[in-house]
């Protein structure tokens, strides 16, 4: 069998922040990609950089994706009735699957763990519905890739940042703020490890491989906030506590979980290294793309 890595004509449920950029980098290692959105202006981007848009409603368009599709990669989150993309690739995949398909996951399933470290092979217990969402998922397509011989390959991450969408721009706009939990620490990773990590992937492809995606470096996020602001020469932000009323519900709900997430497994199975091990060297990346 080819591998998908080798002819990568990839298709991407999900044409956000983190799917747009792995179709574009399937486009740049030379191979053709497809991705979804339900927002007319996300797909008329897409198509302005070369990637072939679908509107998900579209069962016509979307199967005919599929068939040419070598690698399929889920981003789109879950909804209250499971996964949107198993219920509309399933509609029209027929026997059309390609090799790889990858599911995009979260660390949330994990819950908190006290600041422990927490593996692949670690009970799930999230709290939140996200997380619990996403546990759901997980099996749903645990299970239907077993009943239908699928490669599926699930990713977990935890917050992502990048280019357009991190610690910088919020500080910049006057947004953040230094929200300080005594202990509370959790990983992060940029967008491009992702899409490495990804990719890395579908060159060793392990039917029913589950991977943590994260940095080397788990940190605190008052720890992060306060190292941009100094160099960007900027103030530090107001600090407040987690439970204070300014801190929304769903950020308190983030400050719930304090956990270390190993990515040992990635780098064993996949020979796979994120480029930015910490914060401070991916957000030093995006300072050094926007300088040119």
């Amino acid at each position: 069998m080819t591998h998908p890595a080798s002819v990568p004509a990839l298709l991407v449920f999900g044409g956000g922040y983190l799917g747009r950029a792995a179709a574009l980098e399937a486009i740049r290692r030379g191979g053709r990609a497809a991705a979804t959105s339900r927002d007319a202006d996300v797909r008329r981007r897409l198509q302005d950089e070369g990637v072939e848009a679908i509107d998900p409603a579209d069962p016509a368009a979307l199967g005919r994706a599929l068939a040419e599709a070598r690698a399929v990669l889920i981003t789109a989150p879950p909804d209250d009735l499971g996964c949107p993309a198993l219920r509309s690739l399933g509609a029209v995949a027929g026997a059309a699957w390609p090799d790889w398909v990858g599911y995009v996951s979260s660390t949330a399933v994990y819950g908190d763990r006290g600041g422990g470290w927490v593996f692949e092979d670690s009970p799930l217990n999230a709290p939140t519905l996200e997380g619990a969402r996403r546990a759901r998922v997980e099996r749903d397509w645990l299970d239907a890739a077993q009943g239908m011989g699928l490669t599926l390959q699930i990713f977990r991450l935890p917050g992502f940042y990048g280019p357009g969408r991190s610690v910088i721009d919020r500080l910049r706009a006057g947004t953040a703020r230094l929200v300080r939990k005594p202990g509370q620490v959790f990983n992060r990773i940029h967008v491009d490890d992702i899409v490495s990590g990804l990719f890395a992937s579908m060159a060793r492809p392990r039917p029913g491989g589950i991977y943590n995606l994260t940095d080397d470096e788990p940190s605190s996020a008052d720890v992060v906030t306060a190292w941009a602001a100094e160099r960007l020469g900027l103030p530090r932000p107001p600090e407040v506590d987690w439970t204070a009323p300014e801190v929304s519900e769903a950020m308190r709900r983030f400050y719930l979980d304090s956990k270390r997430v190993s990515n040992a497994r990635a780098k064993a199975e996949l020979g796979w290294r994120p480029r930015y091990p910490s914060y401070r060297e991916g957000l030093e990346a995006i300072l050094a793309a926007e300088a040119g």
